[in-house]
């Protein structure tokens, strides 16, 4: 026998089905929640070994945070057989065409840029998804340059970066990220 339609029992079904829904979203986050932030340390940890020489500490565990801009960089220091090798810098800038776009510039101890990863983005495919390496060789225009007499900007804007083709947003933002990181390393 079905029971009526009343404001009542509506009510009641629909909070027991909107309980039922947030429990088991609930416990998906819970289950899901450490393999997510052990993926996202292990993407860290192989940015910090791509953008720096080989190292035999945790950069990751003596990790240090610092406020540039408004923005918050992680500094990941290297060193092999107790003297430094370099520092990582996790970096980021929200002036990309489609959003944030996060770097890791790997700088050696005397200042030069070893290399570039990027971490994440949401650039266009196909244009502004060419600052990542595995795309484009953009960013192996960083490597080996001294940002004290390497400009850091694209040329467009008086720099010595030449920008991706009909990507110049995406060129100035890997740019602006860069600068920042160089900036912390700088002080």
């Amino acid at each position: 026998m079905a029971k009526a339609s009343t404001l009542t029992n509506m009510t009641v079904t629909l909070g027991a089905i909107a309980f039922l829904a947030s429990a088991m979203l609930s416990a998906v986050f819970v289950f899901t929640a450490e393999p997510i932030r052990k993926v996202a340390a292990a993407k860290v940890d192989r940015a910090i070994g791509d953008v720096l020489p080989p190292f035999d500490n945790s950069p990751a565990i003596e990790m240090t945070e610092t406020k540039i801009d408004g923005r918050t960089l992680r500094l990941y220091p290297a060193r092999k057989d107790s003297r430094p090798v370099g520092i990582a810098v996790e970096t980021s800038t929200g002036g990309g065409f489609g959003g944030e776009i996060r770097l890791m510039v790997g700088f050696l101890p005397d200042g030069r840029i070893y290399k570039t990863a990027v971490l994440s983005h949401a650039e266009t495919p196909g244009l502004g998804d060419k600052i990542d390496a595995r795309r484009s060789t953009f960013s192996l225009q960083f490597e080996g340059k001294d940002p004290a007499t390497f400009n850091l900007a694209v040329r467009q804007d008086g720099g010595d970066v030449d920008a991706i083709t009909a990507a110049t947003i995406s060129s100035r933002a890997f740019c602006d990220a860069v600068e920042r990181a160089k900036k912390v390393i700088r002080n």
